[in-house]
């Protein structure tokens, strides 16, 4: 879903990132404030209940995750260490994403099912990306699922946006149900994912 609005998304950022390049500003610098930023907003607005006001922000550091790699290209750096560092924080943003919604249910939000929800989408977001990971160091694949990355990190922050702006009044109090939609269908596509990847990489072991 994400994964096509982000190729346009790139050619977009194509003058932001020549211009940092003249700037002389690194894609790991990129990537580095990149991730910083992610999980200071969410860490620090969404326990607050700052919740629609936090997604567009935690948005905006997401969505120049891309400039790293864009600033790489223009600059002919294909580097495993820019790979490596880019996939690795991305593991400290998606945690910190959930661990924030998760921290506002058991704080403001005042449910710990829903708080025990965001935590099982995060685990099972994380256990993913690592089956993945783990088949591609076997020489296997693993790509399959029902949500990508970024489909994940677009579902949560739109249900949190949803939510966010219900509780602000702005919308009818059927948005409320946003975010916990989201979690739960999360929550499912993750495990399910999981089942997926691994009967996959089984088949590609034992036949």
């Amino acid at each position: 879903m994400l994964e096509h609005f982000r190729a346009g998304w790139s050619k977009a950022m194509h003058p932001l990132a020549a211009a940092l390049i003249r700037m002389h500003v690194t894609p790991d610098m990129v990537t580095w404030a990149g991730t910083i930023g992610t999980v200071a907003m969410s860490l620090i607005c969404f326990p607050r209940g700052w919740l629609w006001q936090g997604a567009w922000l935690v948005a905006l550091f997401i969505f120049s995750d891309s400039l790293d790699g864009n600033m790489a290209r223009q600059l002919g750096r294909h580097s495993e260490w820019g790979s490596f560092l880019d996939s690795t924080l991305d593991r400290f943003g998606d945690g910190a994403i959930f661990a924030g919604v998760a921290l506002y249910y058991a704080g403001h939000g005042h449910s710990v099912l829903w708080a025990g929800i965001a935590m099982a989408a995060m685990t099972f977001g994380q256990i993913t990306s690592y089956v993945r990971a783990k088949a591609e160091s076997l020489g296997k694949e693993a790509k399959m699922g029902l949500a990508t990355r970024s489909d994940r990190l677009l579902i949560v922050l739109v249900g949190v946006e949803l939510t966010g702006l219900a509780e602000a009044g702005i919308f009818g109090h059927l948005f409320v149900w946003g975010l916990p939609v989201a979690l739960c269908y999360l929550a499912f596509a993750g495990l399910f994912t999981v089942g997926q990847r691994m009967a996959a990489v089984s088949r590609q072991v034992l036949s």
